[in-house]
């Protein structure tokens, strides 16, 4: 067997045995992927379908804000002497608010004023919106257990993790970060309400800004070099126009598709800042002002989508 059969072989081994030590997690990502590639199918049939190809220029513009805002946030860190830690849990935390506000702000309120319009009942549109959510969750939750990553708390995490380098085991965790913002950006354009797509861009954008930043940082400390840090990230930026045409393949499909896609996107960007945002920020005992830039974020994001929605 080549070197790559040999890497596939216990690759595949090793998700065997995540799947036996963690079966209720493996059947939700199994159920929200197979929800998640239907909705995507259907979406990209009723895309091509309806010529709906103004919609997808403005996810593929907003997905590339994101890659644009990212690199440039990287490219901060050039010549930049040593930031305190401190300083950069601050700042992790102030885009983990504008997270949280873009996803209940710009992407869960929508998705319920959506789907009440389709069914005449709050209620079934809480549900509709619920299951979306629940699905993003599921699916950031499986792809967090199989796919290999390593985090600067835990260190590597997911199946057969030791086999691949640091390298691209940080390129795996900043690509898992990345997709579900771009997957908010395309839902957000998917109805061509730009009062929707807008401010939830511009939010994702400014965000993209210190994350790329701290993740060039916390790079570096890791021991890799800084021209190496600032390649891997301005490239994981990439996955915010790719995640904004699966976004909007998500939503384009039948109505009841957009008010799920939106919930699906809140729960993923959720779950991602509760699973790894906040604790990365509170482990270095910064907690105060992790908080406040939380707070700041939030409070921003919430004035942008008042101001611009």
């Amino acid at each position: 067997m080549t070197p790559s059969q040999t890497l596939a072989a216990e690759l595949r081994d090793a998700w065997r045995v995540q799947v036996r030590l963690h079966p209720f997690i493996a059947s939700g990502l199994l159920v929200a992927g197979l929800c998640t590639l239907g909705l995507l199918l259907a979406g990209i049939v009723s895309a091509l379908g309806n010529g709906a190809g103004d919609n997808v220029r403005h996810a593929l513009i907003g997905g590339s804000a994101g890659f644009l805002t990212t690199t440039l946030g990287a490219l901060l860190a050039v010549g930049m002497g040593r930031v305190s830690q401190r300083r950069q849990d601050a700042m992790l935390g102030f885009a983990a608010g504008m997270m949280l506000a873009a996803s209940s702000f710009s992407l869960i309120l929508p998705g319920l004023e959506a789907a009440e319009g389709m069914l005449g009942s709050g209620r079934l549109a809480a549900l509709v919106v619920a299951i979306g959510v629940c699905m993003g969750a599921l699916l950031m939750l499986g792809l967090d257990y199989f796919t290999p990553h390593e985090h600067a708390s835990t260190g590597p995490c997911g199946p057969d993790c030791e086999r691949l380098g640091r390298i691209w085991l940080f390129v795996l965790a900043i690509a898992l970060h990345n997709l579900p913002e771009g997957m908010a950006i395309g839902v957000g354009f998917a109805q061509g309400d730009l009062g929707v797509g807008l401010p939830l861009t511009l939010a994702i954008a400014i965000q993209d800004i210190p994350e790329g930043l701290a993740v060039v940082l916390a790079m570096r400390s890791a021991g890799l070099s800084c021209s190496l840090s600032v390649l891997v990230a301005a490239l994981s930026g990439l996955m915010e126009p790719i995640g904004a045409l699966v976004g909007i393949g998500l939503s384009s499909g039948f109505a009841l598709a957009y008010p799920v896609g939106l919930g699906l996107a809140a729960g993923a960007m959720i779950f991602v800042v509760s699973h790894e945002v906040i604790p990365e920020t509170h482990r270095n005992g910064h907690q105060t002002p992790a908080t406040l830039g939380l707070m700041g974020g939030f409070v921003l994001m919430m004035f942008l989508d008042t101001a611009l929605g």
